[in-house]
């Protein structure tokens, strides 16, 4: 056990260097040169350099006590920053997932009717090229041009768009397939499908999930620098910098955890019926819409 807690320990102290400690550090530093050096010498390094020289001076003059207070005051002024950039994930999480507040409502069904309208626009256009090229005289040519069309529609949505956001739609697409296709309504089954996967399955949710986590502290920390840009204009260059970087990332990390998710529901759906009891032991292959169904009566409850 003593073993167990020392490890623990340490993977605990390394996370709080990862997420909290150095980009507080950085952030602190950079709060610091634009403070000193405002929006009028926002690059004059010469200054920056006079205002450190004269800051270590300072410093050096002080006697132990006041240098480790010093020292702890910066530890926990950049502790701090990255407590706050914690409480800033939920809210990133939350707009990139189209989960807006009250208050934006109408933003909300406007941006998820333009998106649908678009949607609808590029189905109609591939409906098109089918009617258009039927299948018995379609030449590779044509089936190139349709193939392209549907990739147009997956690019925008997998499923008719339901959030106002691209990575609001992946998570939408998944329980609007799982309910199409297989008659599962995941807003119940999801949590017990995930008791009946394989652990190496669960192994990789886990683990495409924390990367999408990753991605939304990444974008977080655009918000402190964002702050300081009122006070010191390259802050916002930065804030831009980070921000689209966690935004790129997380696009593919949504991707690869709702294409898993959705792979995890081809292969284990029957998993779950035949844990739940509502298909025959002798059964295979993936689950059908009435047994996905009945599947879903039995865990909604009547709810």
């Amino acid at each position: 056990m003593g073993n167990f807690f020392g490890e623990l320990a340490k993977k605990l102290a390394e996370r709080w260097v990862g997420l909290l400690a150095v980009p507080g550090l950085l952030f602190v530093a950079c709060a610091w040169a634009g403070v000193q050096l405002g929006w009028g010498h926002a690059l004059d390094t010469g200054l920056l350099a006079a205002k450190a020289t004269k800051l270590g001076s300072a410093l050096g003059g002080k006697p132990g006590p006041s240098r480790v207070l010093a020292l702890v005051g910066l530890l926990l002024a950049s502790c701090g920053v990255g407590l706050v950039v914690q409480a800033l994930t939920g809210p990133v999480r939350a707009c990139w997932l189209g989960r807006w507040p009250p208050g934006l409502g109408w933003a909300r069904r406007r941006r998820t009717a333009a998106r649908a309208r678009r949607w609808d626009r590029l189905v109609t256009e591939r409906r098109d090229l089918q009617d258009r090229y039927p299948r018995t005289t379609r030449t590779a040519e044509q089936q190139s041009a349709i193939d392209a069309a549907a990739e147009r529609i997956n690019r925008l949505s997998l499923a008719a768009p339901a959030r106002p956001t691209w990575m609001g739609d992946r998570v939408a697409a998944v329980d609007r397939i799982a309910l199409d296709r297989y008659g599962l309504d995941l807003r119940f089954g999801w949590s017990r499908l995930w008791l009946v996967l394989p652990d190496t399955v669960r192994a990789e949710l886990v683990a495409a999930n924390g990367q999408f986590a990753a991605t939304v502290v990444t974008a977080a920390w655009a918000l402190p620098y964002l702050a300081l840009g009122v006070w010191w204009w390259p802050a916002l260059l930065i804030a831009l910098t980070v921000g689209l970087t966690g935004w790129t990332r997380a696009r593919t990390a949504m991707a690869e955890l709702t294409d898993l998710s959705e792979a995890a529901l081809d292969l284990h759906g029957r998993t779950l019926a035949l844990a739940l009891g509502t298909v025959p032991p002798e059964s295979f292959g993936p689950l059908t819409s009435p047994e996905g169904k009945q599947v879903t009566r039995h865990i909604r409850k009547g709810r």
